[in-house]
């Protein structure tokens, strides 16, 4: 059985134990992700296309990595103007291990490992909120005192006056 699914403005052919890199997904590694928008299935019994996707249809995929691309180099000139810009990139992705495919009118599978941090991360909230507020308080203390500790703005010396500069007039005897 093969599908044809769309994640991250993109289209794949999967099947089940392919590897895909795809555009990055939040997650950890290990974690169960359910991709919905399924555009085709195929297998035995046929082909069903969606319009525009497959209705009950999903796929059941493992992350197995986030990580970023190879670098690339982005270089622009515009010649006899003096310009050149150079910048590099790397592009964040995931790593996706398909392990079912499932069509219409088949039971979803609970996310494994997904819904186990979602539920720490709620309790460790709580904590961290109540700690913030210290941590604010102190770090804004020190930038009111520094901001006061500032010296004063020095003062330009007084021009000289022009007219001491000019020679007296010489008195012709």
């Amino acid at each position: 059985m093969f599908a044809v699914i769309q994640t991250g403005g993109k289209q794949y052919t999967v099947a089940p134990g392919d590897e895909i890199s795809v555009e990055k997904i939040e997650g950890e590694a290990g974690d169960s992700i359910v991709l919905e928008n399924v555009l085709m299935l195929g297998g035995d019994k046929g082909v069903t296309v969606g319009a525009p996707m497959v209705a009950g249809a999903s796929v059941v995929a493992e992350l197995v990595e986030n990580g970023r691309g190879k670098k690339i180099i982005v270089f622009k000139k515009r010649r006899r103007q003096n310009y050149r810009r150079k910048a590099g990139h790397r592009q964040w992705f995931s790593k996706l291990r398909i392990s079912e495919i499932l069509a219409p009118g088949s039971k979803k599978p609970a996310a494994k490992k997904a819904a186990a941090p979602k539920a720490d991360t709620a309790a460790a909230k709580p904590a961290a909120e109540k700690a913030a507020p210290k941590k604010a308080a102190a770090k804004v203390a020190p930038k009111k005192a520094a901001a006061a500790k500032k010296p004063a703005a020095k003062k330009a010396a007084p021009k000289k006056s022009t007219a001491a500069k000019k020679p007296a007039k010489k008195s012709e005897d």
